[in-house]
């Protein structure tokens, strides 16, 4: 039986005396997209940067593809990540960051890899003009092609639709679909639960609260709308953004 892409084993984190999370444990399969929701403070950007490998667990440990996620380069080198704040070089054109990075992990033909990236998320037109121009729509798609440069096959992004207009909703999910088809496996932590007046592309939600793993959910194929956001309003009682 394979390994599932990414396990977190009894994650807890605590900073001082506060206790961000408490023994959560998670498996995402291989081309399954999973939706970590819940309310502002559960605990989800630290438990995406845990996974990440950016943030040392208080206690736990992290698999990634069915090896343990350390020091080890290679195995961080299966992780692409989308984090709040976006930070690229202001300077720099789109397809110079995008170079720069592809050549940084080691991608073969960086310019051309640049180039696919950006018709990819939609910048093509605008690859070469100076990111410090850049909307923040605009920076969130180049943040996208960013975590893709070099096909990770884990993508753990942490609110990626901020700022996205409808057409740039749509052409995430889009992306999802094609990602999950190829196997790579996504993790979407979100309060957006129908991007662009569409559902979110997920297989299974996952809701945290009090940075405890408290309920989870196989997504059907095919759903009504508002389907997901009842399923967590019953749950978590008064809705979205809850503080």
């Amino acid at each position: 039986m394979s390994q599932p892409m990414l396990r977190l084993e009894h994650i807890s984190k605590q900073i001082g005396h506060r206790p961000i999370l408490h023994q959560v444990d998670l498996e995402v399969e291989r081309g399954q997209r999973v939706a970590l929701l819940g309310p502002n403070g559960a605990g989800k950007s630290t438990l995406l940067r845990i996974a990440a490998t950016l943030l040392k667990p208080s206690s736990g440990r992290v698999w990634i593809g069915g090896r343990p996620a350390g020091d080890d380069p290679s195995v961080r080198a299966q992780v692409g990540v989308v984090l709040e704040p976006t930070l690229f070089y202001l300077s720099l054109t789109a397809r110079e960051n995008l170079t720069l990075y592809a050549r940084l992990y080691g991608v073969p033909q960086a310019g051309k890899r640049a180039a696919e990236l950006l018709e990819l998320v939609g910048l093509a037109l605008f690859g070469d003009e100076p990111v410090r121009t850049y909307s923040r729509g605009m920076r969130q798609r180049l943040a996208l092609a960013r975590a893709l440069v070099h096909s990770p096959q884990l993508l753990l992004l942490d609110e990626p639709y901020t700022a996205l207009d409808q057409e740039g909703c749509a052409l995430l999910n889009g992306l999802l679909e094609r990602l999950a088809a190829q196997g790579t496996a996504v993790v979407v932590v979100t309060h957006e639960l129908e991007p662009g007046g569409s559902p979110l592309p997920v297989d299974r939600a996952v809701l945290l609260d009090r940075g405890r793993l408290v309920d989870g959910v196989a997504v059907p194929p095919g759903r009504e709308a508002g389907w997901l956001r009842r399923w967590y309003r019953e749950r978590v009682g008064s809705g979205l953004g809850r503080g």
